[in-house]
This record gives structure tokens, sequence and C-alpha cells, in this order.
């Protein structure tokens, strides 16, 4: 039957993803290390699933640049170089000015500050912004991971290009990868973390662009050089 059909089909649709996800947090976890190996059969005994969600999810996540497949040994956590983590920040800065430019023009982004809709959006971003900065603040790299990534999944969204968007959490999501790498040998994490989310929406509610690119490239540069001292430890 076609219902029962469509109904199956949504069903290992959200188990993928579902899979992907939980992979992914892994990874950002720290928990599945670079280099570190393993199958779907693996993976699947895990979960207690079948293998078919967990391939396409595998397959998924090796796309995004997350892992590597390799046809007789199965998968491996990709493992960035500090080359990789300035191209991710480059193509980032671009995507970016791309959004500020548009809001500079008029043409996309904050249109219209006191609608309502984009008040409130903007207020749910601020509140994701406070909670990166507080866990920021307290070390706590998870927690700061997870509310960074929705902050800027919230915040790209109101310059009203999915596409962009959609590109920005990937490249987003390939750079918390990377530093992870770098970040979890570190004992102590205060101090090091960046924090200036409520200034960059508060910068960017009030079309203050100038102030907004002042912010990224001071968060740009701190992330470089970070990178760069652990590599080199």
């Amino acid at each position: 039957m076609p219902g029962s059909s469509g109904t199956g089909a949504v069903t290992r649709s959200t188990l993928r993803q579902q899979i992907a996800d939980a992979l992914r947090d892994e990874v950002l976890a720290g928990r599945l290390q670079p280099g570190q190996e393993f199958t779907v059969k693996e993976i699947a005994e895990q979960y207690g699933v079948s293998a078919t969600p967990v391939r396409e999810a595998l397959v998924d996540l090796s796309a995004q640049g997350l892992l590597e497949a390799d046809q007789h040994r199965g998968f491996r956590v990709h493992e960035y170089s500090v080359e990789d983590f300035r191209g991710m920040i480059e193509a980032r800065s671009l995507i970016i000015e791309g959004m500020f430019l548009a809001l500079d023009e008029g043409r996309q982004g904050f249109k219209n500050p006191e609608d309502p809709r984009i008040a409130a959006a903007v207020a749910g971003v601020r509140r994701r912004g406070e909670e990166a900065q507080r866990a920021a603040a307290a070390g706590d790299l998870t927690v700061l991971i997870g509310y960074d990534l929705r902050f800027w999944r919230e915040l790209s969204s109101l310059f009203g290009n999915p596409y962009l968007a959609d590109f920005l959490h990937r490249l987003r999501v390939q750079s918390w990868v990377c530093l992870v790498q770098h970040l979890r040998r570190l004992s102590e994490l205060r101090g090091h973390l960046w924090a200036g989310h409520k200034e960059l929406v508060d910068a960017l509610y009030h079309r203050d662009t100038t102030a907004a690119r002042a912010l990224l490239d001071a968060y740009n540069a701190h992330s470089v050089a970070l990178i760069e001292r652990l590599a080199a430890e």
C-alpha cells in the first residue's frame, strides 16, 4: 500500500538522520578520535539497528567531510590539519561577508527590526548567544558547541537565504570538529573560548556591520592563533 511504503521511508530516513546526528555528536565530543576506524556492523550493533540506515548515515557524514570511507576497512574519523582550518575560516568569512553586504545594501537580513516576528527571532538568537557565552566562560566545550551551532543556524536564517545558511552550518560543524581535535588536549578551557555572541547579534540588529566585522575578525584571528599554538605543542 502506498501509505505503508511512505511511512517506512520516513521512518528509515528519520533513523538515518538520528544516527548521523548521534555520530556527529560523538565526534564533536571527542569520543570518536581522529583516525579512529569502525565498520557499519560495529555501529549497527552499538545502536541496535540494521545496517542500511547506518551505512546511509556514514555516507552522509563522509559527504560532509567528517568521515573518510575505505572500501575494505570501513570508515575513519577525518583528521583535519591547521591548513584545513585556515581554509574553513576563509570560506566562512566569504559567506558571512556576503550576508553583511546584503544587509548593508538593504537587500535582506533584519529588513524591519520593528516587525514583531523579527524582534522575536532576534531575541531567540540573543538568548542562544547568552547561553553560549556562559558555556564559554565556564569552559564547557560540549555545551558551547551545541549553543554555538544553534546560534549561527538561527542568526544566518535571518538573512533570508537558506542555501547560505545551510552551507555556513556545514562549515561551522567542520570547524568545530577540527578545533575539538586540538582543544580536547587542554585540561582547562576557561579563557580560551570566544564569547562575543551577544555583542555580534546586537551589532547586526542595529545594522552596524562595521562593529560586526571587527568582532568576527578578532574571533577568527583568535581561533587561528589558538589552533596553531596547540598544533605546535
